[in-house]
């Protein structure tokens, strides 16, 4: 296998990185009581000890207390980055310092070198995989079927990797059991809502130091990631347009108050655009023929196809970067159309970003350690596929979060348990 050097062997200073790095996933933890409390029950029980857990992930301080919890829970741990600007290199190279954590994750790397990190991951012959967005499960069938057999399973993060893996199931061509994490009540009502709203929307104020009252921000795409940048679009008073392929979420939005209308008909109203879909050419050439002059394009989804860059280079007459994270691409009749992050996920890949608030990824990825977890103790009983998350370990991880925030819930009393798992009760 191709092996990669460790992040460590690229950094100038290693030690103010990792003292950085080190700061920067402290505080995470201190407002991360799921994990917290998994971490605390791990270290005593060590579930994963004599596993390898191999990793592809936005490298930063949320995903680096997961990570070290899974160190703590007994495994060892490769890890590299699913995407090539989400990578903070001072917290890669924190968790390069612990004797049980290898991290590959670099900021900044072209295609061959992000390969080759992931190959670098496998080279570990990991156990389990943990995913986001679907490329070293994919790399394991494509290129190193040979780790299929000893690997008991893999969770996937992200709405677009589930798209890719059920596809592949569909075919047929999935050959070891992956958890949906990205399908669970506790990812989607909290992550893909609250987490990618959020952290989206102040990813483009302080990338472009622009206000959002009063404009029109275009919202492609209404799944759950889409209702939450609506949402806090509107809260931040701009005026929301959604565009939709289908029937249902169309509706929907409509119902929520939002204009509803074709890309065509945006395309000549929005200030800003954010896409949302996990597509391809959501926005392409014959939109940004009808653009405004200051256009703001970002994309919220996995990957970097939503917006058609290669037609809107093609149209241009010249590009330059205007600020950090910001590349103007000007048409030749004057008009400039402003990209964000070379329309990789905004909310990870522009100087400025952090990704999700913690307390939402303490969640998200209290689910990805809890599916570690059962998939290690009970892997065998997961054929290979795409699987939901086990509804006990999701709520496992909400009594957690209510016990630590102080929330008292009601429980049935035994009459309204039996009415409600009863027939027999008329009117």
């Amino acid at each position: 296998m191709t092996t990669a050097s460790p992040i460590s062997d690229h950094l100038d200073d290693v030690e103010a990185a990792r003292e950085s790095g080190r700061k920067k996933i402290d505080w995470a933890f201190e407002h991360m009581p799921i994990l917290t409390a998994l971490r605390e029950e791990f270290v005593e029980n060590q579930p994963l000890a004599g596993e390898t857990v191999g990793m592809a992930l936005h490298v930063e301080a949320k995903t680096a207390a997961l990570v070290e919890t899974m160190a703590d829970a007994g495994a060892e741990v490769a890890i590299t980055g699913c995407n090539p600007l989400s990578t903070h290199d001072d917290v890669s190279a924190a968790l390069d310092a612990n004797d049980d954590i290898t991290s590959y994750a670099e900021h900044g790397v072209d295609d061959e070198a992000y390969y080759e990190a992931i190959d670098a991951v496998l080279a570990h012959d990991p156990s389990v995989t943990v995913d986001d967005g679907g490329d070293l499960v994919f790399r394991v069938h494509e290129e190193h079927p040979e780790l299929i057999d000893t690997i008991v399973g893999g969770t996937e993060e992200t709405t677009t990797g589930v798209h890719r893996l059920r596809a592949m199931d569909d075919d047929g061509a999935l050959e070891y059991p992956v958890f949906a994490v990205n399908d669970t009540p506790m990812k989607q009502l909290f992550d893909n809502v609250h987490g990618t709203g959020e952290s989206s929307l102040a990813s483009i104020a302080m990338t472009t130091n622009l206000a959002w009252a009063g404009k029109d921000v275009v919202v492609a795409g209404y799944g759950q990631c889409g209702k939450g940048v609506a949402k806090k679009a509107a809260g931040q008073n701009a005026d929301v347009i959604v565009t939709e392929i289908d029937p249902r979420r169309a509706l929907e939005a409509h119902m929520e108050g939002y204009d509803v209308m074709s890309m065509d008909e945006a395309a000549e109203i929005g200030d800003v655009f954010i896409t949302t879909t996990g597509n391809r050419d959501v926005i392409v050439e014959e939109h940004f023929e009808q653009m405004t002059d200051g256009a703001v394009l970002a994309n919220a989804g996995h990957f970097d196809i939503e917006i058609d860059l290669e037609g809107l280079s093609d149209l241009a007459e010249s590009e330059r970067e205007v600020r950090d994270g910001v590349r103007e691409y000007r048409l030749d009749d004057g008009r400039r159309i402003n990209v964000l992050a070379e329309g990789r996920l905004v909310n990870l890949a522009t100087p400025v970003s952090l990704g999700h608030p913690v307390e939402v990824m303490d969640q998200s990825f209290g689910v990805q350690a809890v599916c570690v977890r059962e998939l290690v103790e009970n892997g065998d009983d997961y054929a290979a596929g795409v699987h939901e998350v086990p509804d006990e370990l999701d709520r496992e991880l909400a009594e957690i979060k209510l016990d630590a925030e102080g929330v008292e819930l009601d429980e049935l009393t035994e009459v309204q348990a039996e009415y409600m798992s009863g027939w027999r009760h008329g009117t």
